[in-house]
């Protein structure tokens, strides 16, 4: 092997945090090529994982080694968010860190390439295409380490608004009611202008439920005034009660403390 490629392999090794995912398309901006790359794995440093993917030979990644190379390598607009990045948080006596389903997020047509949707990642990914904030809104977002590399996840502000988005179709109301009644302690600023740039009533209209119902004490100082929760009705429980304040239909009171 000539210096040059030993070169470029010492590099793609040393720059290669550990558990993480090798993309085929990043690595030919480095200057790494097809052909270097087929050597490259006949001699074992690296194998493939999916069309166009690879890992350091014997290295083991999960599901967070991926998304890095996906936020890195491909700059791709996808996060953890919702109920995955409230359990990693420990912000839910009713959700575990190892929960096997992870919830992530992107914009609109930021699709998940074919390797990353094909590889067995241990869990079930679920994830989302959502305008849910406008493109480029990064209030509440933060970053979740992982060894040798971190990923970029919602904050626990804006993962309660986008697991809220799920309700009724993905999770219950009852569940979403127990996780946001143990949020004691989201940062006001944040939360409101969260609420304010968010693109669903419905999801704003079930946060400001919730919170007013467990009476929480961030909700008692936030400032309301430019909080759209439009016009109309929404019904997010059929069969339901229906609430004046917040003119959604939801869960019963005396059926849900029957559970």
């Amino acid at each position: 092997m000539s210096t040059q490629r030993g070169t470029k392999l010492n590099q793609m090794i040393t720059n290669t945090p550990r558990g993480t995912v090798l993309v085929a398309k990043y690595l030919k901006k480095q200057g790494i090529n097809l052909d270097l790359l087929k050597k490259y794995k006949n001699s074992k440093w690296i194998e493939p994982i999916g069309r166009g993917a690879y890992k350091l030979y014997n290295d083991k990644i999960e599901w967070t080694g991926g998304l890095y190379s996906l936020q890195t390598q491909l700059d791709l607009p996808i996060h953890v968010g919702g109920k995955t990045a409230l359990a990693i948080k420990g912000l839910s006596h009713y959700i575990s860190p190892q929960e096997q389903r992870i919830f992530l997020y992107g914009l609109p047509n930021s699709k998940l390439p074919i390797w990353f949707k094909a590889y067995d990642w241990g869990v079930d990914i679920k994830y989302t295409m959502t305008n849910l904030f406008p493109p480029g809104h990064e209030v509440g977002m933060t970053r979740i380490e992982r060894g040798e590399f971190s990923v970029i996840a919602s904050a626990p502000e804006r993962a309660v608004l986008e697991m809220l988005y799920h309700v009724p179709m993905k999770m219950t109301f009852d569940e979403a009611s127990l996780i946001t009644e143990n949020l004691m302690s989201l940062r006001v600023e944040m939360t409101e202008k969260l609420l304010e740039s968010c693109n669903s009533i419905k999801v704003k209209r079930l946060f400001l439920y919730f919170a007013d119902r467990h009476q929480h004490g961030w909700f008692k100082q936030m400032n309301h005034a430019n909080i759209d929760i439009g016009k109309g009705k929404r019904t997010i429980v059929k069969g339901g009660s229906f609430d004046k304040k917040y003119m959604i239909t939801v869960e019963d009171e005396q059926k849900e403390e029957s559970y």
